[in-house]
């Protein structure tokens, strides 16, 4: 253990004595907080935003005054997508997804005000955000801290020395592993309490408390895949020749993890589970909307056994409201629809991102980058359960003012109004994600294939560095 110690420290101290490790340490760390800056503050201006909203648009609804629950039901409300506090590390799906929906008689709209819509051209290349710098730049980092650990000694004809004092080869790995982490370390630990001091800062003790298994559950992920890099960086420098060699495998693999496989395996998604344009989708959903035939006839039957129940002529002779009846019908159809083409649509989307999880093994990003959107709560699972709770609420929403239209039958020419009493007894919106074990569970195999690339680039690293050569 003492060996493993002291060969730490003397690799912690050749990487502090390069200025250039100092310079990209720098600017690494200014581009990581950098990040938490901008996430922090975008937080905290979406939560501020998205009360305000909330209480504004619940003010307008419960003062709408008298009209009929139907007028109501159009009138509408709108329902808004509350951000998980992890999102300023991982904004994941967020700027292409909206960031509310508008609630409406028959119709299941989808969510409006999606961030990308404003974005510059050069946003079009990639947001700053945590996430970013933790997949793509500590590992660049890594990289460069690691690539000459055993490649360099060897030039330098140290290697040799080293060997004939005797040095076992695998406290030798070891301590070289453990001073390029302890240097990453360095890095990494004030940004880590910078990230979490922006946490407790836009948001109470309560939700800090009931995110503690997310942060550590992504704490974890990450240190997995920056160990994938580590190890990597440190079999390759045992295994070639030269540090020349081992910087351009080290960078063709980043470059090849990090830029070409995401797209590639993206590429590969779309092509094999294709996507409706929007105006395809909107046309096939008005088409069978606008097709009544079945909800008509069913209304009819309704109608006719109604009056032969109570023995009456007229819909008007009734004790209930025929119209709440046929809004009702009319909700029903065209939910029938809504669950066809919206969950047709969105298990599309599921398939393409299950098909990228099991391509996630040509590159470890791939596995990274599915869990922190997950744990984030900023990725399609996510997105797709808010629309489901929100759709929910609308449907009741709708059947509630339907029922009260049905349970107050009026004259011929007259219309039932409603007043606040009724506005206010129906409940706010309010959405609850999953919880951690929901996530974990939707990302097995991204934990999985994380964990074989950690057990891999172990595995090579501890054969490079055993077979490794002074010469």
């Amino acid at each position: 253990m003492k060996t493993i110690r002291v060969i730490a420290i003397k690799e912690v101290r050749e990487i502090f004595r390069d200025g250039r490790f100092r310079a990209a340490s720098a600017t690494v760390l200014v581009l990581l907080l950098a990040a938490f800056a901008a996430g922090w503050k975008h937080q905290a201006d979406v939560d501020a935003q998205h009360r305000a909203a909330q209480m504004e648009t619940r003010e307008q609804w419960v003062s709408q005054g008298e009209k009929n629950p139907h007028s109501a039901a159009h009138y509408g409300v709108y329902a808004f997508l509350p951000r998980n506090m992890l999102s300023m590390v991982d904004t994941g799906v967020y700027p292409y997804t909206g960031v509310a929906v508008w609630l409406e008689a028959h119709r299941q709209n989808g969510l409006l005000h999606r961030p990308a819509q404003d974005g510059t051209t050069i946003q079009r290349f990639g947001q700053l955000t945590a996430a970013t710098v933790l997949q793509l730049l500590i590992p660049l980092m890594i990289i460069l801290l690691a690539f000459g650990a055993y490649a360099g000694e060897r030039e330098r004809g140290t290697l040799t020395q080293l060997f004939s004092l005797g040095i076992d080869r695998r406290k030798l790995a070891v301590g070289k592993a453990l001073g390029v982490s302890t240097a990453l370390a360095m890095l990494l630990v004030p940004a880590a309490f910078a990230g979490v001091a922006a946490l407790m800062s836009t948001s109470g003790s309560g939700e800090l408390a009931g995110n503690t298994a997310r942060i550590l559950a992504m704490a974890a992920a990450y240190l997995l895949y920056f160990g994938v890099f580590v190890a990597l960086s440190i079999g390759i420098s045992a295994w070639t020749s030269s540090s020349r060699s081992a910087l351009l495998i080290l960078l063709s693999f980043w470059i090849a993890n990090g830029l070409v496989a995401p797209r590639l395996v993206s590429e590969v998604a779309a092509t094999v589970w294709p996507t409706p344009s929007s105006v395809e989708f909107n046309a096939a959903l008005d088409a069978d909307l606008a097709d009544r035939t079945e909800m008509d006839a069913e209304l009819e039957r309704v109608r006719e056994e109604l009056l032969a129940a109570h023995g009456v002529s007229d819909l008007s002779e009734l004790p209930v409201n025929f119209l709440g009846l046929s809004f009702q019908a009319g909700e029903d159809h065209a939910n029938a629809v809504f669950d066809e083409h919206w969950n047709g649509l969105f298990d599309t989307f599921e398939r393409q991102n299950g098909l990228q999880k099991k391509l996630s093994f040509v590159a470890p990003v791939l596995a990274i980058r599915s869990l922190s959107m997950a744990l984030a709560g900023a990725d399609f699972s996510h997105h797709r359960d808010f629309v489901d709770a929100a759709e929910g609420y609308r449907r009741d929403l709708q059947r509630r003012l339907n029922a009260e239209i049905e349970s107050h039958p009026v004259a011929p020419g007259e219309t039932y109004l409603a007043d606040a009493e009724l506005w206010e007894a129906i409940p706010t919106f309010e959405y609850r994600a999953p919880g951690v074990g929901w996530v974990l569970r939707n990302h097995v195999w991204s934990l999985v294939v994380l964990g074989v690339w950690f057990g891999v680039s172990i595995l090579a690293c501890s054969t490079a560095a055993r077979r490794v050569r002074p010469v």
